[in-house]
């Protein structure tokens, strides 16, 4: 027992020029533990890039066509409730192929796939705006909902892996910068849109290049296979013996299958997951049209969507660091869902006198997002456990997901107002905040798994 509590908990101060942090150890194979060794200097400083890159692309494809939707519904001929459908799209098309996302990265590596989920997004925007009618319009929209889907599910995978002693800070990072590209293309897809001749089809596909650029980091780390790259082999091994020895560590690096769906805690997190993308992806897909129901200008209410996202970038930073040093996130989720009943309260009362605080307070609650994945890490302790939490958590969240954004388009067009879908909203912030201290609760899948 002595040895199973040493090997859980550990206690590692950081550089002196940083601050002082409590983290929590991995339980590394000895392949992870050779590949980490082996992969230093610029090879991991690409892969930060390519974090990076890959992060801010993760939510452009939303947000640019909630800033854009009513013109994309007049264009198309959609009525609220297929509106409705189609900002349900991105949650359904997450747990459909994330939950594929650890296969194939086991088959051909989580770079790979993470490379190839770019590319898929940059084909999927620069379509699915030319696309001319609502079907083809959704099904290239799913195209880059897929690339979104897998590297959403990988990301974490990749930070524990490469970064076992600094999640905290690497899922802080991307998590800011997924925040930095949610506002952005919040903020900016409208007056591009102006700027480039007032055809929203421009306006969105000018997004693809960003996703493009993403693909270029993971170029040299694409032929690496299974958790992470292999160790190259020293200098006057024949390739034989080198063939052999990696052979060998990838079967140590691949442990049997934790039974996931046993763990209250997975559960718990995969339905905290699920309420927070279902706030998500409401307030992208909807907000900027309540400030503009309410009397506010296109342009101002693509600023206050961007504000509300914008929320994220140095929140995104500081939340999971704040999660790493804290035994419980509980008090963190309680916060958050202050905010976000607050939030909802203003958008019922006062949506235009008002906007600029509701914006802000609704930000602060979308920061939910960084903290499950940050407790994603957290409550595995090994890479393995951590793409099985991260796939059943992601997948089964985004499913749980999926009515949110349909039912508020379906009570919008049949209420003819906002009331009725902002008490929707607030009313599910109070299990969210339930739940999240549920996955909050300091333990691991893998001792819940086994029991």
């Amino acid at each position: 027992m002595m040895d199973g509590m040493a090997a859980e908990v550990t206690r590692t101060k950081t550089d002196a020029t940083t601050d002082t942090t409590r983290t929590k150890s991995v339980t590394s194979t000895p392949a992870e533990q050779a590949s980490t060794r082996a992969w230093t200097g610029w090879p991991t400083r690409l892969l930060v890039v390519g974090i990076v890159l890959s992060a801010f692309n993760l939510r452009p494809a939303i947000t640019s066509l909630g800033a854009l939707l009513e013109e994309v519904r007049d264009g198309l001929g959609m009525s609220g409730s297929v509106a409705g459908l189609l900002t349900s799209v991105p949650p359904l098309c997450f747990a459909v192929f994330g939950v594929t996302a650890p296969r194939l990265a086991r088959r051909f590596g989580p770079a790979a796939v993470v490379c190839a989920g770019m590319a898929a997004i940059a084909a999927g925007l620069l379509v699915r705006p030319f696309a001319g009618s609502t079907p083809a319009f959704v099904a290239a929209s799913a195209l880059a909902l897929m690339g979104i889907a897998v590297s959403n599910v990988l990301m974490p995978v990749i930070v524990k892996r490469w970064f076992p002693d600094r999640v905290g800070s690497m899922t802080g990072l991307y998590s800011m910068a997924l925040a930095l590209g949610t506002s952005t293309a919040a903020a900016a897809t409208v007056p591009l849109t102006d700027a480039l001749g007032g055809s929203w089809q421009t306006g969105l596909a000018v997004w693809s290049a960003l996703a493009l650029a993403a693909v270029l980091p993971w170029i040299p780390f694409v032929r690496a296979r299974g958790a992470g790259p292999a160790a190259p082999a020293p200098a006057g091994r024949g390739q034989a013996e080198a063939a052999a020895e990696e052979a060998h560590t990838r079967v140590e690096a691949e442990p049997a299958a934790l039974r996931i769906t046993r763990s209250r805690t997975a559960w718990a997190l995969a339905v905290f997951f699920g309420l927070q993308a279902t706030a998500a992806y409401i307030t992208m897909g909807w907000m900027a049209q309540i400030f503009r129901d309410a009397g506010v200008a296109a342009s101002t209410a693509g600023v206050l969507l961007a504000v509300t996202m914008v929320m994220g970038v140095p929140l995104a930073f500081v939340i999971p660091r704040l999660a790493t040093r804290l035994p419980h996130q509980g008090p963190i989720v309680l916060a958050l869902g202050v905010c976000g009943l607050a939030g909802y309260a203003g958008l019922y009362f006062a949506p235009a006198g008002g906007a600029w605080a509701w914006a802000v307070l609704l930000g602060i609650s979308n920061c939910s997002f960084p903290l499950a994945l940050t407790m994603v890490g957290m409550r595995a302790r090994s890479g393995p456990g951590v793409a099985q939490l991260s796939a059943f958590a992601q997948s089964t969240g985004y499913l749980i997901s999926i009515p949110g954004p349909l039912l508020v388009g379906v009570l919008y067009q049949h209420t003819g107002g906002w009331g009725v879908p902002i008490a929707l909203m607030a009313a599910l912030m109070l299990p969210q905040m339930a739940v999240g201290c549920l996955a909050g609760r300091d333990r691991t899948v893998e001792d819940e798994a086994a029991v």
